[in-house]
């Protein structure tokens, strides 16, 4: 059996498992719809993570290192520590329904902790390393022409997650040689687009996307899954996950690499902070000023390099 096929029969597992827990809460435990809706939306998510990650897994068969591989994928994800402590709170309470409505032998949720949130950098990946990680996209499969089309926009642009998986049709201007851009507040902000990057969502659009589904509503999506519909931002941190993992690179890496790697090497190249900072949707130039700390090592070694006074 494919691995398709697989993730295509465990997605039908998870989608009953989830209905029949959605109708315990609201009918035995008594929940408002807003919780129902709530527990409904992180379990969810767990199955989303376990459908890519573990596509054999169904939810009798999930031990505790698989909640903790999810809840380490939650923290590359940067959500809150409050959102995931929500999150493994919901996890428990499923799991404390398989045990109790389901039979399950023991609950694997038990011992689940959020972790403790920690504030730190990402990785920044040289030009070198972007270049490897696109060019490792199989344009022989179905989505390859679309991951490369995503890789490249997360470089050249600069993009958040969920600005990306927002993009519409009509926020492509390659006339002009920019993206609109929804970002936090839904505030709109236009963005430069490099030629590499034109060109692969030129032919995602024109060649590709076309030939697919579109399920209504989502017409005007530019990326989207094989049901089509928009693209999860799981689904965003899947494709890079992989595409990095075929190019050899062990470095940890998000989208939101991409996004740190444009900001450092526009500064690196002598771009001033006011710039990048509109390109990132930033308010602050004091938020802006933390992505210039590999910048600053870049400029010591010009120093130590060029300048007189290093070689006395």
């Amino acid at each position: 059996m494919s691995e398709t096929t697989l993730v295509k029969a465990n997605e039908k597992h998870w989608q009953a498992a989830i209905r029949r827990f959605e109708n315990y809460l609201r009918l035995e435990r008594g929940f408002t719809e807003n919780s129902v809706d709530a527990y409904k939306r992180d379990i969810k998510k767990l199955a989303e993570f376990i459908c890519m990650d573990y596509p054999y897994l169904e939810s009798r068969q999930i031990e505790l290192c698989h909640l903790q591989r999810f809840m380490k994928f939650l923290t590359e994800l940067q959500l809150s520590h409050s959102t995931q402590a929500r999150i493994v709170s919901g996890i428990r309470t499923f799991f404390k329904y398989m045990e109790e409505v389901e039979n399950l032998p023991s609950n694997p949720a038990e011992s689940l902790q959020a972790p403790v949130t920690q504030y730190f950098l990402p990785d920044t990946l040289s030009v070198q390393e972007i270049e490897a990680v696109i060019n490792a996209v199989d344009l022989s499969q179905n989505e390859g022409h679309r991951n490369r089309a995503i890789l490249e926009v997360l470089y050249s642009c600069g993009v958040r997650v969920s600005e990306l998986i927002a993009l519409r049709i009509t926020d492509f201007l390659p006339d002009l040689g920019f993206i609109r851009v929804r970002g936090k507040g839904r505030k709109e902000r236009l963005i430069p687009i490099g030629k590499h990057a034109t060109q692969a969502l030129e032919l995602y659009l024109n060649h590709v996307r076309p030939q697919q589904p579109i399920a209504q509503g989502h017409e005007n999506i530019i990326f989207l899954n094989r049901n089509g519909k928009a693209l999860s931002r799981v689904m965003i941190f899947y494709i890079v996950r992989k595409a990095v993992k075929s190019a050899g690179i062990s470095k940890t890496v998000s989208p939101h690499t991409f996004r740190h790697s444009f900001a450092t090497h526009l500064i690196e190249r002598g771009a001033d902070l006011l710039s990048v900072r509109d390109m990132l949707g930033h308010e602050s130039i004091i938020t802006t000023g933390i992505y210039t700390h590999v910048s600053r090592e870049h400029l010591k070694q010009v120093v130590n390099q060029c300048h007189p006074a290093a070689q006395w």
